[in-house]
């Protein structure tokens, strides 16, 4: 059966829209103007200005932005100066009960010349000259001060006691490390046995300067000076040892040559430089020349011979048996 065709059907059409709607474009809020903009109008608004270095460090921290300029932080602040400053007071003042803080100053204030010269001098003393120590006009306007180091090679110094012992410390440690042995107690080992053997030096010298009659008003810090200035020796001694033995350690003839070398070079200093400490000069100021007879004059060389006795011991046999003792740890 046949389908009835009918006629041709038009073209679809697609509806076009009679009206044409805008559609908003969403926009964010612009900022606000102390944000937007720092000293001028930006052309962009849309746009924000990069911030200077500084700039807005106050709102930062929000609520805390404004804490260094609380009255109550400011007086905290006060406080804990004022703090601060009492207790350096009182340390200084309790301190100056044992060591004067001024005194001490003294025997720091060196320079780079006066450390190398010194060095120099501990280590070949043999053709130095003169030994005596100048003087001249106190802070204060007294006469017979002693300058300070950096003015005067032979005045002792601090400086280089303090930083041979360190090295000391530190060297030690390192060779410890070389041969694979090292420990961290090392260091409290090798600081305790230095510091003990310095402490066993002074407190017998100040024993020997009890017993002979010996004072002086700088005594204490000057024999202490002198007690460091052995670890320059001990130092030149474990270097040269250890580098010329290949690591073997001191015990070598060539450790052994540069010890009794450093060993006389630091005896010779000591016995140059601790005569105005040791052997005073008496003065004859307060007696008169009557007084000055052959029993006075005996006596006064008598117990010069015993004060240059125990400088000799001192810086003979005691040096001996600690440098070797610092040497061997």
């Amino acid at each position: 059966m046949q389908r009835p065709t009918y006629g041709q059907s038009p073209p679809l059409h697609h509806p076009v829209p009679q009206h044409v709607s805008t559609v908003p474009q969403l926009r964010s809020p612009p900022p606000p103007a102390s944000q937007s903009s720092y000293g001028g109008n930006s052309p962009y608004p849309g746009q924000q200005q990069p911030q200077q270095p500084g700039a807005g460090m106050g709102n930062m921290f929000g609520q805390y932005g404004n804490f260094i300029n609380d009255p109550a932080a400011q007086l905290a602040s006060q406080f804990g100066q004022t703090a601060f400053r009492q207790g350096q007071e009182y340390i200084e003042s309790n301190v100056n009960r044992f060591v004067s803080v001024g005194a001490l100053k003294h025997y720091f204030n060196v320079s780079n010349g006066y450390v190398l010269n010194k060095l120099f001098l501990v280590l070949f003393p043999w053709r130095h000259k003169p030994w005596s120590r100048k003087q001249g006009v106190g802070p204060n306007g007294q006469e017979g001060w002693f300058l300070p180091p950096r003015d005067d090679i032979n005045s002792p110094d601090m400086y280089i006691p303090v930083m041979s012992l360190v090295t000391y410390i530190f060297l030690s440690a390192l060779i410890a490390g070389l041969r694979g042995q090292f420990r961290p107690e090392l260091f409290g080992y090798t600081a305790s046995t230095a510091l003990v053997l310095v402490l066993v030096e002074i407190l017998g010298l100040k024993f020997g300067c009890y017993l002979l009659n010996i004072s002086n008003e700088s005594q204490l810090l000057d024999l202490v000076a002198y007690s460091g200035y052995k670890f320059v020796g001990v130092i030149v001694t474990i270097c040269i040892a250890e580098t010329g033995s290949g690591g073997k350690g001191t015990g070598g003839w060539i450790g052994w040559g540069v010890f009794l070398y450093v060993f006389l070079a630091n005896s010779l200093f000591l016995m140059r430089s601790l005569r105005y400490v040791l052997l005073p000069e008496i003065s004859d100021n307060s007696r008169g020349p009557m007084q000055a007879n052959s029993m006075q004059t005996g006596d006064t060389r008598a117990r010069r011979n015993q004060r240059t006795q125990f400088l000799f011991f001192y810086a003979y046999p005691v040096q001996l048996f600690f440098m070797w003792l610092l040497c061997r740890a």
